[in-house]
């Protein structure tokens, strides 16, 4: 049995209450871990110590700063199979997509920070002759940072990083879920002689540690991640006390097809947009609308496809979708194809617990559905799912197509497939999302603005957003 400890003022701690939560394998079903059920308490010494921390980290030049983290970001690389085997055995991931996506970019999290701090650039403005402005942009404090399980440590990490870098100390609440990276992560904060109180990772449940760390009134920004439900209790709290407030939250992202894609290559990364992690991400794509021409041809190849996929033992190479990441999680998504049955959609394929022989017998599998036949306003199409459910709708017309797109409470990413340029330029200008592909999916530069519209969320991630919300504006006017 794994024993996962808090990490508060630089060492690892037990929780106060000496409560414990069981953390489960998905892909067995079987209690592996035990990890700290903190609460307010937990939260209060971390806060200290991070007030403690504060002074000398944001005195510190950026170069030192910057320095730390790179070592941190070293670390990390250095145990890359260590970091991937962990993350899959929480999440229940394929292991090759952890040691190929989600543990690099969390050591690319910390390294692009770690850098860019180091060519922040402020504003100027002389004022005729009469007087000279500038601008400063100054650490906040102490950062509550909540991330959620479905990418554990790179989520965690594109939270802690830029809070960091840009001088503020740090509370961080992993998911009870997944707290096996967040824990190996502080001992490579201890390895890499981050100071005592910079970084602090307090586990517990959302409703006693993250609403600790949002209602405590010496942290003044909360940076989360997560459903849009509890992105709104995290607003009812945080909003009354002024809190600065980044929420990226849920989506039911659009896949626009038209009949002049090219073919083969929207087939493979279509797919991968829809089934990635299980289609536990939030960006992708749940609702895939085809021009009717194509329609036929691109439904028949999609769905041979996803038959294809192997669902199986996270640890095998040839398993295309692991396990779900938990057993309540499993029931809500078969819930979801139940229901679309009912609503009166086809499910073409997939949709089914599968049994996985051996280590997995016990696993909580679902293979991928694809579903057609529903209308866009049913519930099906309207609700975060969450899980390996994707629903296919014809289209007739551009206008049809975006109507359909648009059309639902959320607003975080979409693609568009088309050869014909003018058409994707008007898409991307037409769509409700914070963020538009086009003939590409999951295609990031670190260095641009990160989030959605709607109840996708407030605010933005990623690149110089993150070093401004984590930073006040100052504007200081000089006589001249």
């Amino acid at each position: 049995m794994l024993y996962i400890q808090n990490y508060i003022d630089g060492g690892l701690a037990d929780p106060l209450s000496g409560g414990w939560i069981d953390v489960h394998e998905p892909a067995t079903g079987r209690v592996y871990a035990q990890a700290p059920a903190s609460a307010a308490a937990d939260v209060d010494a971390a806060v200290r110590a991070a007030q403690n921390a504060f002074p000398a980290w944001r005195s510190m030049e950026a170069e030192g700063r910057s320095r730390l983290l790179r070592r941190v970001a070293d670390l990390i690389e250095e145990r890359l199979e260590e970091f991937a085997q962990a993350e899959s055995r929480d999440s229940g991931k394929p292991v090759w997509l952890a040691r190929s996506v989600d543990i690099p970019r969390a050591s690319r999290n910390f390294r692009f920070f770690a850098t860019a701090i180091l060519h922040v650039s402020s504003e100027a403005h002389q004022t005729d002759d009469i007087a000279l402005n500038y601008t400063l942009r100054q650490p906040i404090g102490v950062a509550g940072c909540i991330s959620p399980w479905n990418l554990p440590l790179y989520l965690f990490t594109w939270k802690i990083a830029p809070a960091l870098a840009a001088g503020n100390c740090v509370v961080a609440k992993p998911s009870e879920i997944t707290p096996f990276t967040a824990f190996l992560l502080s001992e490579v904060c201890m390895e890499a002689g981050l100071p005592p109180g910079v970084l602090n990772i307090v586990h517990g449940l959302g409703g006693d540690v993250g609403a600790a760390i949002t209602a405590h009134p010496d942290i003044p920004a909360i940076s989360f991640t997560g459903g849009t439900a509890t992105g709104a209790a995290i607003a009812r709290t945080a909003a009354p006390m002024f809190k600065k407030l980044s929420l990226e939250l849920g989506g039911k992202n659009p896949t626009l097809v038209f009949a002049d894609c090219a073919f083969e290559e929207t087939l493979d990364t279509v797919l991968r947009s829809a089934f990635s992690n299980q289609g536990e991400i939030c960006l992708c794509g749940s609702r895939i609308f085809v021009e009717r021409p194509l329609y036929a041809r691109f439904r028949d190849a999609f769905v041979s496809r996803v038959r294809d996929l192997a669902v199986g033992d996270p640890l095998e190479d040839a398993t295309g979708q692991g396990a779900l990441v938990s057993e309540a999680h499993m029931e809500k998504v078969l819930s979801y194809i139940a229901l679309a049955r009912e609503e009166g959609g086809t499910v073409l394929c997939g949709g089914e617990r599968v049994a996985v022989e051996g280590r997995c017998a016990g696993g909580w599998f679902v293979s991928p559905a694809v579903i057609e036949g529903l209308p866009f306003t049913c519930r099906t199409n309207q609700e975060e799912i969450f899980g390996p459910v994707v629903t296919l709708m014809p289209f007739d017309t551009e206008e049809e197509a975006l109507t359909m797109a648009n059309g639902t409470p959320y607003g975080l990413a979409a693609s568009v497939w088309t050869s014909d340029l003018r058409r994707a330029h008007r898409f991307a200008g037409a769509l409700q999302m914070g963020i538009v592909w086009v003939n590409c999916w999951m295609l990031r530069d670190l260095r641009t603005p990160f989030g959605g519209v709607k109840q996708s969320g407030v605010g933005r991630e990623g690149g110089w957003e993150a070093l401004r919300f984590f930073t006040e504006t100052k504007n200081v006017c000089i006589k001249l």
